[in-house]
């Protein structure tokens, strides 16, 4: 048992866990891109909206989720490795992530965005958080977070501590989109070992049932080729800030 500090986040191998995790489009990714996708679509945003994704690392989906909706979004990351990645990717992100702007332009929304990429090098900038910190004074129009409370500590504190972190980023009333890897036992990234705090669809509810409204929960069972060992599925939640 270990708290996040106890963890080297600048040491994180942003190509390894990259490789493994997003240089293909799983089968989970897709059904999750098109609840995302659905959701967002159904909201009513501001011509200047600002959009937040929370310990981004080296996925860029969530972002260019926001791309129609949001004309700046915010990647907040604390791992030096990961700014850098991400930092290099905003000057043109790399063609795997076709696949995933494939999925999300099978709506029309996305469609009228021509060059996706430089439509996000536009929007998006990289700054540096810790979720154990203090909040910005920035309260941000939509927010997503993606697999980052459950996979930062083993402590149920400190992930009850993210989620409320995270919709402390958001005005009252925000649609915001989380995931969770279900029952993580932690996973090695580079010859490293990094926690997970094992949740599952009951603790969860329990966990965000203070902090959102009109919430809906969706569950997916590990596919037949699993991203890795020590997991049981994955779950999504989307809502409503408080």
């Amino acid at each position: 048992m270990a708290g996040n500090l106890a963890y080297d986040w600048d040491a994180f191998d942003a190509q390894d866990y990259l490789a493994h995790n997003y240089a293909d489009l799983h089968d989970e990714d897709r059904r999750i891109l098109e609840i995302v996708r659905e959701f967002l679509c159904a909201q009513a945003f501001d011509a200047d909206a600002w959009g937040v994704d929370v310990g981004t690392g080296t996925n860029l989906y969530p972002a260019l989720s926001m791309l129609p909706f949001c004309g700046r979004i915010s990647l907040l990351e604390i791992s030096k490795a990961n700014r850098r990645w991400l930092t290099g990717q905003l000057r043109g992100y790399s063609g795997n992530w076709d696949g995933f702007w494939q999925v999300l332009a099978e709506h029309e929304a996305y469609r009228v965005i021509d060059r996706p990429r430089d439509r996000l090098s536009q929007a998006a900038s990289v700054q540096r958080w810790d979720i154990f910190g203090s909040v910005p004074d920035r309260r941000w129009d939509l927010g997503t977070m993606f697999f980052v409370a459950e996979s930062i500590t083993t402590f149920r504190n400190e992930f009850t501590t993210a989620l409320a972190k995270f919709c402390s980023l958001l005005k009252p009333g925000a649609p915001f989109v989380m995931t969770f890897m279900e029952n993580s036992k932690g996973y090695e990234v580079g010859g490293r070992r990094f926690p997970a705090f094992g949740i599952d669809l009951v603790n969860l509810r329990e966990e965000m049932w203070g902090l959102g409204n009109g919430m809906e929960f969706y569950r997916f069972g590990v596919g037949p080729e699993p991203l890795r060992d020590g997991y049981s599925g994955m779950i999504l939640v989307h809502g409503y800030v408080k």
